[in-house]
């Protein structure tokens, strides 16, 4: 049996469902939005967390409050049918691509709630190991005059308290030589995100090969994420298809599976990937056909990211997750943090094991 057939049959009741709105504003001009799913039945309650980037789409499902009826399924596999069947935003959202993260944070809190029903973690109904778990931390360089600038020093702030942390790096055209030979000189950059395939989006950057023939030899063992393919960075890519990795095309089994070049590794989102079936379709894939896996985050303010290091720790643990505790999104992280690899609270799906 699949991953997913096996989930799919475990029993579920599900007597109501509410909503809790969770907010952060990590910039005076930024106001991150999410909403916290809970799915309930036998005194019990199951967790997901909705991570549609738009605040209004956000606003909306809150105002709208629990119009849909999700009783009356008997298993997983009935709850996922039934989500699928539903439109679960009270208007046509800003974007199509939320339609799946929304579908996450209800499949996901409904395998939260069963698990919980059977007395189990996903990690033992499974049979599989929760290990420690390798972690990168995300970020971009611009933080100089005006906010534009790329700065160094503020990797260096993070590096100084945790000096074995690594990063994954979003480049910007600023780039100049002298700049990555500083961030050479650490040691510390792990995976380079290009932003290739964000075309139309606010993190979209100009395409330039020459930045890309700069990293690809400056960072001869660097992950490199989403390049942009063009007949000018085809050119400069020939040689290192190895380490392309692939992060927002991938929404499913037939994206990994058409694929120009067979990748080493590659992020799965369970968020991007939009249900349990195509999550754990994906890592079924991935096992069968040799291809590692890793993890990112897709800005969780709650149990959403406890889940995503959660599914990391079971599926891919010593892959450069990118899902760092969320206190190293400080400019200065506070001391006390979790290191890589870290102990999951095992508190993603289901009951903790051991509890």
């Amino acid at each position: 049996m699949s991953t997913y057939e096996r989930v799919a049959e475990l029993p579920l009741e599900v007597e109501s469902w509410s909503m809790e709105g969770l907010a952060i504003r990590p910039a005076p001009d930024f106001e991150r939005l999410t909403t916290v799913i809970r799915v309930e039945g036998g005194g019990l309650t199951g967790l997901g967390e909705d991570i549609t980037y738009e605040a209004l789409d956000q606003i909306a499902l809150q105002d709208a409050g629990p119009t849909h009826d999700l009783t009356g399924v008997k298993t997983v596999g009935e709850f996922c049918d039934l989500i699928g069947s539903l439109d679960l935003f009270p208007g046509p959202p800003e974007r199509e691509v939320s339609r799946l993260y929304r579908r996450w944070a209800f499949e996901s809190a409904a395998l939260d709630l069963a698990l919980w029903q059977a007395g189990t973690s996903l990690a033992a109904f499974l049979g599989r190991p929760l290990n420690p778990l390798t972690f990168v931390a995300s970020m971009g360089l611009a933080g100089g005059p005006g906010g534009t600038e790329s700065d160094v020093g503020r990797l260096r702030a993070k590096l100084d308290r945790y000096p074995e942390l690594k990063f994954k790096l979003d480049p910007s055209l600023d780039w100049g030589q002298e700049l990555i030979d500083e961030l050479v000189a650490t040691g510390a950059v792990n995976t380079l995100d290009l932003k290739g395939q964000y075309k139309g989006t606010v993190v979209d950057i100009e395409t330039d090969p020459e930045l890309y023939r700069r990293l690809l030899t400056s960072f001869p063992d660097a992950w490199i994420e989403d390049p942009d393919l063009t007949p000018e960075t085809r050119e400069a890519l020939k040689d290192d298809w190895r380490r392309v990795t692939w992060d927002a095309p991938i929404h499913s089994v037939d994206d990994i599976a058409a694929l120009e070049h067979k990748p080493t590794v590659i992020n799965i989102k369970p968020s991007r990937m939009g249900g349990l079936k195509s999550t754990f379709d994906a890592y079924d894939y991935c096992e069968a056909e040799g291809i590692g896996a890793y993890g990112g985050g897709q800005w969780e303010l709650g149990v959403g990211r406890d889940q995503i290091q959660y599914l990391a720790a079971l599926f891919h643990p010593d892959t450069p997750n990118d899902t760092a505790p969320v206190g190293y999104n400080a400019a200065e992280p506070e001391p006390g943090l979790p290191t890589s690899p870290m102990e999951v609270p095992g508190n993603g799906f289901g009951k903790p094991d051991g509890s």
